[in-house]
């Protein structure tokens, strides 16, 4: 976790070096006018919309200036993948994505405001590999939650920033099985390995294998079994790999204790589990915890709960927005 005080010794920094003030960009010149009773007359700056179209939009516009602001504030590109808990991380927002990093450049510093309750694996990194194809610095900003796959792109950047309700979760791979009504529902892959251990282990004590159990080792297809085991291995993997190249640079050992100890199931009994900011930095990950006063988690928290009232209050399932990119879905 970072540390925000000032060594003693450090000069103070200068007016130069502070963050901008978070007020959000006037939307035209005329906001920045002197009083009424002495107007200056410029030329009105007009959106490019056409009138109606920008009133239907009106909340995006909104929430693009709140960006605006926030970047100015911290000197950063920031960009929002925002979604229900119903919609996880799937190939097909792949290009719904790379519209976001269109206008940010290699060397710009980048901040990912990321809401997720996880998804596809594959997909959660082909997010990252984009990511830090087109900056220098990557921050993962989690205003609310970020869980399992979410867990791992937190993994994947410099630094994670997080706030009193702020939360990761563990990585431990879920596998989607039919019930006994033929509809599809998740499964911790941990438990069909500790399923066939318990069984094995049963038949030992026993002396022989009973009946009761036949029906369930019917349901332990060995292709599904090997399904589990990769899926674990390529969670912590995924985990592990990015931890060392940068929050655990040159660090094997730690990079892969936090990979074991964000899956363990042994540890978490739910795979919704909450793993807030102080755990996270306990865990050595690398966190920058705001307070609740901070005046850059304010602007944060305010422009998440735009997102979350947007996602409530229609059919939307994603939200995808960065300064010049606004995509609904």
């Amino acid at each position: 976790m970072t540390d925000s005080s000032a060594d003693a010794e450090s000069p103070a920094p200068s007016p130069e070096d502070a963050p901008a003030p978070l007020v959000e960009p006037p939307e035209s010149p005329a906001e920045e006018a002197a009083p009424l009773e002495e107007p200056v007359k410029g030329p009105l700056e007009i959106p490019v919309q056409t009138p109606y179209f920008h009133a239907l939009g009106r909340d995006r516009y909104a929430r693009q200036r709140q960006i605006r602001a926030i970047e100015n504030h911290t000197g950063r590109r920031l960009i929002s993948f925002v979604s229900t808990p119903f919609a996880g991380i799937i190939r097909d927002i792949v290009p719904v994505f790379a519209d976001l990093l269109e206008d940010v450049d290699e060397g710009d510093d980048l901040d990912l405001l990321l809401n997720t309750p996880g998804g596809d694996i594959d997909a959660a990194e082909k997010l990252v590999i984009m990511c830090r194809a087109h900056c220098k610095g990557f921050r993962v900003i989690v205003a609310e939650s970020a869980k399992s796959a979410g867990t791992m792109m937190a993994c994947a950047a410099d630094s994670i920033v997080m706030g009193f309700a702020s939360e990761l979760g563990p990585i431990d791979p879920q596998v989607y099985v039919p019930d006994s009504k033929g509809e599809m529902i998740s499964r911790p892959a941990h438990s069909f390995l500790e399923g066939l251990e318990d069984i094995k282990r049963a038949a030992r004590e026993e002396g022989g294998l009973s009946e009761a159990y036949f029906p369930l080792l019917d349901r332990l297809d060995p292709a599904l079994l090997d399904y589990c085991r990769h899926a674990i291995d390529r969670a912590e993997e995924f985990a592990r790999k990015w931890l060392e190249r940068y929050q655990c640079v040159d660090d094997h050992e730690s990079a892969k204790r936090i990979a074991k100890e964000l899956g363990d199931v042994a540890r978490f009994h739910s795979h919704g589990a909450a793993i807030d900011a102080d755990d996270a930095a306990k865990m050595g990950l690398t966190v920058e915890k705001l307070g609740p006063k901070d005046e850059l988690w304010q602007a944060i928290w305010r422009l998440y709960a735009e997102y979350h009232l947007a996602l409530q209050q229609g059919s939307l399932r994603y939200i995808f927005e960065g300064r010049q990119a606004s995509i609904v879905w």
